[in-house]
């Protein structure tokens, strides 16, 4: 003789949902975590401090740095003016919208930057950006001047 319970017996069942939104939580989470690291290239120099900058790697950009020295730099590689030229020349020529990106020490004198922007322009180069550090505060208007008597 069979016996049954008064209570009801619900047949057992897998959420998914749950195990829907864990997935969804890891997978943001390795994302945000895959787009802080960034690969350095080049030598390492004290970047001025810009409220708008965005950090940007790509395997296929020229990295130019000058030290407050006036030394350049091409990728890690110290090397004189007519050899980066040469180089920058070659590269050029496979490809013309390479990105280029110069960094400089926060004591780097503004002479010295601008050769190796110009060495970059001359070449042909039309995507060239300064490499700088991002604040860690959000960028504020700049006080307002008092006014003059």
């Amino acid at each position: 003789m069979k016996l049954r319970s008064p209570i009801a017996h619900k047949k057992t069942r897998l959420e998914i949902i749950p195990l829907i939104d864990v997935m969804f939580f890891l997978l943001a989470s390795f994302m945000m975590v895959s787009l802080t690291m960034s690969k350095q290239q080049t030598i390492k120099v004290d970047l001025p401090v810009a409220a708008a900058a965005k950090s940007d790697f790509k395997p296929d950009m020229i990295n130019l740095a000058v030290n407050a020295k006036g030394d350049l730099f091409y990728n890690t590689e110290r090397l004189a003016l007519p050899d980066i030229e040469r180089r920058l020349t070659e590269r050029h020529g496979s490809d013309p919208n390479t990105p280029v990106y110069i960094s400089g020490d926060a004591d780097t004198r503004h002479a010295d930057m601008v050769k190796a922007l110009d060495l970059v322009r001359q070449i042909g180069f039309n995507k060239v950006a300064f490499n700088v550090k991002a604040s860690t505060t959000a960028a504020s208007p700049a006080p307002a001047a008092p006014p003059v008597k």
